[in-house]
Protein backbone atom coordinates (compact mmCIF):
# COMPACT_ATOMS: atom_id res chain seq x y z
CA UNK A 1 0.00 0.00 0.00
CA UNK A 2 1.50 3.64 -0.62
CA UNK A 3 1.77 6.09 1.37
CA UNK A 4 -0.11 9.10 0.07
CA UNK A 5 1.99 12.20 0.51
CA UNK A 6 0.57 15.21 1.44
CA UNK A 7 1.31 18.83 -0.92
CA UNK A 8 1.93 20.24 2.79
CA UNK A 9 4.79 17.78 4.22
CA UNK A 10 6.40 18.40 0.42
CA UNK A 11 6.46 22.53 1.13
CA UNK A 12 7.44 22.22 4.61
CA UNK A 13 10.62 20.31 3.24
CA UNK A 14 11.32 22.28 0.53
CA UNK A 15 11.30 25.46 3.38
CA UNK A 16 12.99 23.51 5.66
CA UNK A 17 16.12 22.29 3.36
CA UNK A 18 15.98 26.03 1.80
CA UNK A 19 16.76 27.58 5.47
CA UNK A 20 19.65 24.59 5.20
CA UNK A 21 21.41 25.79 2.60
CA UNK A 22 20.99 29.32 3.16
CA UNK A 23 22.44 28.98 6.69
CA UNK A 24 25.35 26.50 5.59
CA UNK A 25 26.30 28.78 2.43
CA UNK A 26 28.54 31.27 4.32
CA UNK A 27 30.25 28.36 6.38
CA UNK A 28 30.89 27.03 2.60
CA UNK A 29 31.68 30.20 1.20
CA UNK A 30 34.49 31.20 3.82
CA UNK A 31 36.04 27.99 3.80
CA UNK A 32 36.45 28.11 -0.20
CA UNK A 33 37.30 32.17 0.00
CA UNK A 34 40.30 30.61 2.62
CA UNK A 35 41.30 28.74 -0.57
CA UNK A 36 41.92 31.58 -2.65
CA UNK A 37 44.32 33.70 -4.19
CA UNK A 38 42.92 37.81 -4.32
CA UNK A 39 42.61 37.51 -7.95
CA UNK A 40 39.46 34.25 -7.87
CA UNK A 41 38.04 36.12 -4.34
CA UNK A 42 37.04 39.39 -6.36
CA UNK A 43 37.95 38.86 -10.36
CA UNK A 44 37.83 35.17 -11.70
CA UNK A 45 35.64 33.23 -9.24
CA UNK A 46 34.20 35.08 -6.84
CA UNK A 47 31.33 32.71 -5.25
CA UNK A 48 32.56 29.09 -6.66
CA UNK A 49 34.57 26.55 -5.97
CA UNK A 50 38.37 27.31 -5.93
CA UNK A 51 39.98 26.50 -8.86
CA UNK A 52 43.37 26.12 -7.82
CA UNK A 53 43.36 25.36 -4.08
CA UNK A 54 45.53 27.57 -2.12
CA UNK A 55 46.62 26.10 0.75
CA UNK A 56 49.63 28.08 1.30
CA UNK A 57 46.92 30.80 2.87
CA UNK A 58 47.12 28.34 5.50
CA UNK A 59 50.83 28.35 6.37
CA UNK A 60 51.26 31.79 5.37
CA UNK A 61 48.94 32.66 8.33
CA UNK A 62 50.21 30.80 10.99
CA UNK A 63 53.36 31.36 10.42
CA UNK A 64 54.14 35.08 9.48
CA UNK A 65 51.38 36.54 10.90
CA UNK A 66 51.33 35.18 14.80
CA UNK A 67 48.27 33.14 14.65
CA UNK A 68 49.71 30.52 17.20
CA UNK A 69 49.77 33.47 19.53
CA UNK A 70 46.53 34.93 18.93
CA UNK A 71 44.63 31.41 19.35
CA UNK A 72 46.29 30.72 22.76
CA UNK A 73 45.42 34.27 23.82
CA UNK A 74 41.60 34.08 22.82
CA UNK A 75 41.47 30.19 24.06
CA UNK A 76 42.52 31.31 27.62
CA UNK A 77 40.57 34.15 27.55
CA UNK A 78 37.45 33.02 26.30
CA UNK A 79 38.11 29.10 28.44
CA UNK A 80 38.90 30.97 31.84
CA UNK A 81 36.35 33.96 31.54
CA UNK A 82 33.36 31.16 30.75
CA UNK A 83 34.33 28.99 33.82
CA UNK A 84 33.95 32.10 35.92
CA UNK A 85 30.75 33.31 34.22
CA UNK A 86 29.77 29.76 34.91
CA UNK A 87 30.24 29.44 38.68
CA UNK A 88 29.47 32.78 39.55
CA UNK A 89 26.11 33.05 37.90
CA UNK A 90 24.79 29.22 38.94
CA UNK A 91 25.75 29.76 42.61
CA UNK A 92 24.38 33.56 42.67
CA UNK A 93 21.07 32.11 40.88
CA UNK A 94 20.92 29.11 43.03
CA UNK A 95 20.98 32.04 46.36
CA UNK A 96 18.21 33.94 44.86
CA UNK A 97 16.02 31.21 43.42
CA UNK A 98 15.67 28.46 46.20
CA UNK A 99 16.90 30.00 49.62
CA UNK A 100 15.36 32.86 51.72
CA UNK A 101 16.81 35.66 52.75
CA UNK A 102 16.60 39.20 53.18
CA UNK A 103 17.25 41.60 49.97
CA UNK A 104 16.95 38.65 47.63
CA UNK A 105 14.51 40.12 45.02
CA UNK A 106 16.66 43.28 45.28
CA UNK A 107 20.12 41.46 44.18
CA UNK A 108 18.18 39.68 41.64
CA UNK A 109 16.92 43.01 40.16
CA UNK A 110 20.31 44.92 40.91
CA UNK A 111 21.74 41.83 38.52
CA UNK A 112 19.32 41.90 35.45
CA UNK A 113 19.99 45.73 35.54
CA UNK A 114 23.55 44.86 34.41
CA UNK A 115 22.16 43.33 30.79
CA UNK A 116 20.89 47.18 30.13
CA UNK A 117 24.07 49.14 30.55
CA UNK A 118 25.26 49.84 27.41
CA UNK A 119 28.86 49.07 26.86
CA UNK A 120 30.01 52.57 25.32
CA UNK A 121 28.60 54.15 28.46
CA UNK A 122 31.13 52.28 30.71
CA UNK A 123 34.27 51.74 28.41
CA UNK A 124 36.17 55.02 29.63
CA UNK A 125 35.60 54.29 33.64
CA UNK A 126 36.58 50.55 32.89
CA UNK A 127 39.87 51.57 30.71
CA UNK A 128 40.70 53.82 34.08
CA UNK A 129 39.82 50.92 36.38
CA UNK A 130 41.78 48.58 34.59
CA UNK A 131 44.92 50.68 34.51
CA UNK A 132 44.35 51.41 37.92
CA UNK A 133 44.08 48.01 38.60
CA UNK A 134 48.01 47.47 37.05
CA UNK A 135 45.63 45.04 34.64
CA UNK A 136 46.37 46.45 31.28
CA UNK A 137 48.11 44.26 28.57
CA UNK A 138 47.32 41.09 30.82
CA UNK A 139 44.71 38.38 30.25
CA UNK A 140 42.91 39.87 33.12
CA UNK A 141 42.25 42.86 31.04
CA UNK A 142 39.80 41.08 29.13
CA UNK A 143 38.70 38.39 31.61
CA UNK A 144 37.41 40.20 34.35
CA UNK A 145 34.96 42.34 32.46
CA UNK A 146 34.30 39.54 30.52
CA UNK A 147 33.00 37.95 33.30
CA UNK A 148 31.10 41.18 34.90
CA UNK A 149 29.09 41.32 31.57
CA UNK A 150 28.13 37.71 31.41
CA UNK A 151 26.80 37.06 34.61
CA UNK A 152 23.40 38.90 34.55
CA UNK A 153 22.04 37.13 31.76
CA UNK A 154 23.77 33.60 32.66
CA UNK A 155 21.86 34.34 35.94
CA UNK A 156 18.91 35.43 34.79
CA UNK A 157 19.05 31.65 32.50
CA UNK A 158 19.60 29.91 35.93
CA UNK A 159 17.18 31.75 37.89
CA UNK A 160 14.40 31.05 35.18
CA UNK A 161 15.68 27.36 34.80
CA UNK A 162 16.26 26.70 38.88
CA UNK A 163 12.41 27.54 39.60
CA UNK A 164 11.07 24.93 37.64
CA UNK A 165 12.85 22.03 39.87
CA UNK A 166 10.83 20.79 42.58
CA UNK A 167 11.45 21.92 46.48
CA UNK A 168 10.76 18.22 47.30
CA UNK A 169 13.94 17.21 45.86
CA UNK A 170 15.40 19.12 48.23
CA UNK A 171 13.61 18.57 51.44
CA UNK A 172 14.15 14.40 50.45
CA UNK A 173 18.07 15.39 50.30
CA UNK A 174 17.90 17.67 53.85
CA UNK A 175 15.50 15.09 55.68
CA UNK A 176 18.55 12.26 54.37
CA UNK A 177 21.09 14.82 56.43
CA UNK A 178 22.90 16.57 53.38
CA UNK A 179 23.92 19.88 53.72
CA UNK A 180 23.37 22.82 51.44
CA UNK A 181 26.60 22.17 49.61
CA UNK A 182 26.12 18.64 48.87
CA UNK A 183 22.67 19.39 48.16
CA UNK A 184 23.57 22.00 45.27
CA UNK A 185 26.81 19.60 43.91
CA UNK A 186 24.74 16.45 43.88
CA UNK A 187 21.57 17.65 43.18
CA UNK A 188 21.02 20.95 41.48
CA UNK A 189 23.79 20.64 39.56
CA UNK A 190 23.43 17.76 37.54
CA UNK A 191 19.85 18.73 37.07
CA UNK A 192 20.87 22.05 35.26
CA UNK A 193 23.65 20.67 33.25
CA UNK A 194 21.89 21.31 29.90
CA UNK A 195 21.52 24.72 30.82
CA UNK A 196 25.21 25.19 31.71
CA UNK A 197 26.28 23.24 28.61
CA UNK A 198 24.00 26.31 26.70
CA UNK A 199 25.61 29.19 28.56
CA UNK A 200 28.97 28.25 28.05
CA UNK A 201 28.47 28.01 24.18
CA UNK A 202 26.91 30.95 24.46
CA UNK A 203 29.47 32.41 26.75
CA UNK A 204 32.42 31.10 25.19
CA UNK A 205 31.31 32.65 21.39
CA UNK A 206 31.15 35.89 23.17
CA UNK A 207 34.56 35.91 24.05
CA UNK A 208 35.84 34.54 21.83
CA UNK A 209 34.38 36.61 19.10
CA UNK A 210 34.58 40.27 20.77
CA UNK A 211 36.68 42.98 19.30
CA UNK A 212 35.89 46.48 21.10
CA UNK A 213 37.20 45.88 24.61
CA UNK A 214 39.84 44.08 23.54
CA UNK A 215 40.82 46.40 20.96
CA UNK A 216 40.85 49.60 23.68
CA UNK A 217 42.32 47.76 26.28
CA UNK A 218 45.10 45.39 24.85
CA UNK A 219 47.71 46.86 23.13
CA UNK A 220 50.91 44.70 23.36
CA UNK A 221 51.05 42.53 20.99
CA UNK A 222 51.99 38.97 22.63
CA UNK A 223 48.45 39.63 24.07
CA UNK A 224 46.37 40.68 21.20
CA UNK A 225 43.60 37.97 20.34
CA UNK A 226 42.15 36.57 17.11
CA UNK A 227 40.22 39.36 16.18
CA UNK A 228 42.56 41.56 16.49
CA UNK A 229 44.88 39.84 15.13
CA UNK A 230 42.56 39.89 11.61
CA UNK A 231 43.64 43.67 11.34
CA UNK A 232 47.44 42.66 10.26
CA UNK A 233 46.35 40.97 6.80
CA UNK A 234 44.51 44.97 6.25
CA UNK A 235 48.01 46.55 4.93
CA UNK A 236 48.21 50.16 3.40
CA UNK A 237 48.35 49.17 0.11
CA UNK A 238 47.37 45.86 -0.45
CA UNK A 239 45.45 43.02 1.84
CA UNK A 240 45.98 38.97 1.91
CA UNK A 241 42.18 38.46 1.54
CA UNK A 242 42.89 34.75 1.42
CA UNK A 243 45.25 34.54 4.56
CA UNK A 244 42.72 36.67 6.55
CA UNK A 245 40.04 33.63 5.29
CA UNK A 246 41.86 31.24 6.75
CA UNK A 247 42.05 32.97 10.13
CA UNK A 248 38.46 33.27 9.60
CA UNK A 249 37.90 29.38 9.45
CA UNK A 250 41.06 28.57 12.26
CA UNK A 251 39.08 30.93 14.34
CA UNK A 252 35.67 29.32 13.52
CA UNK A 253 37.18 25.91 14.66
CA UNK A 254 36.57 26.01 18.14
CA UNK A 255 32.88 27.12 18.12
CA UNK A 256 32.26 23.70 15.58
CA UNK A 257 33.91 21.41 17.79
CA UNK A 258 31.99 22.85 20.99
CA UNK A 259 29.15 22.61 19.27
CA UNK A 260 29.32 19.16 18.14
CA UNK A 261 30.07 17.69 21.67
CA UNK A 262 27.27 19.85 23.98
CA UNK A 263 24.33 20.05 20.98
CA UNK A 264 22.49 17.48 22.56
CA UNK A 265 22.60 19.46 26.67
CA UNK A 266 21.93 22.35 24.52
CA UNK A 267 18.61 20.33 22.58
CA UNK A 268 17.58 18.98 26.12
CA UNK A 269 17.81 22.52 27.37
CA UNK A 270 14.64 23.13 26.18
CA UNK A 271 12.69 20.16 27.22
CA UNK A 272 14.08 19.35 30.71
CA UNK A 273 12.92 22.14 32.60
CA UNK A 274 9.02 21.54 31.55
CA UNK A 275 9.84 18.06 32.07
CA UNK A 276 11.20 18.22 36.06
CA UNK A 277 8.86 20.40 36.76
CA UNK A 278 5.78 17.86 35.32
Amino acid sequence: MLTRIKPGSILLQGLLWIYFIVSVYPLFWMITYSLKNNDQIFVTNPFGIPLHMHFENYVHAWEQFNVPRYFVNSLVVSAISTCGILLLSVMFAYTVARMEWRLREAARIYMIIGMFIPLQVIMIPLAILVKNFHLTNTYGALIVPYIAFGLPFSSLIFYGFMRTIPVELEESACMDGASIYRTFFRIIVPIVRPAVATIAIFQFLGAWNEFLLAYILISDEAMKTLPLGLLFFQGQYSTDWGGMGAVMTIASLPMVVMFLFFSDQVERALTVGSAVKG
